[in-house]
């Protein structure tokens, strides 16, 4: 007997596209003999649609998909998802939303009060991550090193420009202004000298009121992907970022658009430090209680000094992300990592209620 799956996408964060290109990855790869998927997608406004399996979500001739404001309404009630009258019977759900109202503990939050199971990290892991400058003082905290930097909010700079500029001139140009709590490198921007500071914050203050100012870390970007395994999350091999030289750092347009950056796998790295990195992503994932799944990125200097830059609940997850190339590169195909997921999702005991 087949489980029904909803597939939930979209959503209202800067991340909208990107979770629908993730969706189109899933739905492509899902084992149909175990699970059947039902199609749900949430507009920029917050309305939720039921949608059918053909619903366009890849990139078509360089245009993002998007999920319409109109369509066949999705209710949430005390007996779960119905549409159009009808319950939607879901067993599981896969909330495949990046950044705020779907990475961030809301959706988890609706979740565990419908009682349903569902993918990925609880309410307090999703919102933890979701805000690096929590996540940093617990990855600090447990012997994980991180980049120097302060958070300022839109009202202190507001308030004191003056004292916030002296401090990221303090930090030493160049730094990196991004957002709290955002994610997909959106509002995120490299800075060279105190000119470009208010700009860059102001940049940064259209996706979020609270900025994270960090210090430059030069070095290889690498990545390792976190996976869940008969209740065991194990580390993938590590890979490196190489990204084309005309782009300053790993930002939206390199990542999703371009096609300028591609993954070392498994990375040129000594032994010794992949295997502390494969380490420091099962603690940093263990740090802050997640479960299913995680890709945590790091910094290695040329001096082999290995520091997080995030945790990532809900990576990117199309068959071409960077998530799923690690696992297969591991030797856990596309298909088989959906799979534990979704075994994941029924057997998890980081709720409240133990759910």
């Amino acid at each position: 007997m087949t489980q029904r799956v909803a597939i939930i996408c979209g959503g209202r964060s800067s991340e909208h596209e990107i979770s629908c290109i993730s969706a189109a990855g899933v739905l492509s790869a899902m084992d149909r003999a175990y699970y059947q998927p039902i199609l749900i997608g949430i507009s920029k406004s917050g309305k939720w649609f039921h949608l059918p399996e053909d619903y366009p979500l890849a990139i078509a001739n360089g245009v993002l998909p998007t999920i319409p404001d109109t369509g066949i309404t999705v209710a949430l009630g005390v007996d779960g998802l119905s549409a159009d009258g009808q319950n939607l019977n879901i067993d599981i759900a896969f909330p495949l939303l990046h950044g705020p109202y779907g990475e961030d503990g809301t959706i988890q939050g609706l979740l565990e009060i419908a009682d349903i199971p569902y993918v990925g990290s609880g309410v307090l892991a999703s919102a933890v991550a979701m805000d690096k400058s929590f996540a940093k003082p617990i990855f600090a905290s447990q012997g994980i090193k991180v980049a120097a930097g302060f958070v300022v909010r839109e009202q202190e700079w507001q308030a004191d420009s003056a004292r916030v500029q002296k401090a990221a001139d303090q930090l030493g140009y160049p730094i990196f202004v991004k957002p709290a709590r955002g994610g997909s490198s959106r509002g995120t921007t490299k800075v060279k000298s105190a000119a470009q500071f208010a700009a860059a914050l102001g940049e940064s203050f259209k996706f979020d009121t609270k900025a994270l100012i960090e210090q430059e870390i030069r070095g290889a970007e690498i990545e390792c992907a976190v996976l869940e395994i008969d209740g065991q999350p194990r580390a993938s091999l590590v890979g490196q970022i190489k990204i084309d030289s005309k782009y300053e750092f790993y930002d939206f347009e390199a990542k999703y658009l371009d096609g300028a950056t591609t993954i070392e796998l498994p990375a040129q790295i000594d032994q010794k430090i992949s295997d502390e990195i494969r380490t420091k992503a099962i603690d940093a994932f263990i740090s802050l209680g997640c479960s299913g799944l995680a890709r945590v990125d790091f910094f290695l200097t040329p001096n082999n000094e290995v520091i997080i830059n995030e945790l990532n609940t809900m990576p990117g997850f199309t068959a071409t992300s960077v998530f799923p190339k690690m696992w297969a590169a591991t030797g856990v195909g596309y298909t088989d990592v959906i799979s534990n997921l979704l075994k994941c999702a029924l057997k998890r005991t980081n709720g409240v209620l133990g759910n």
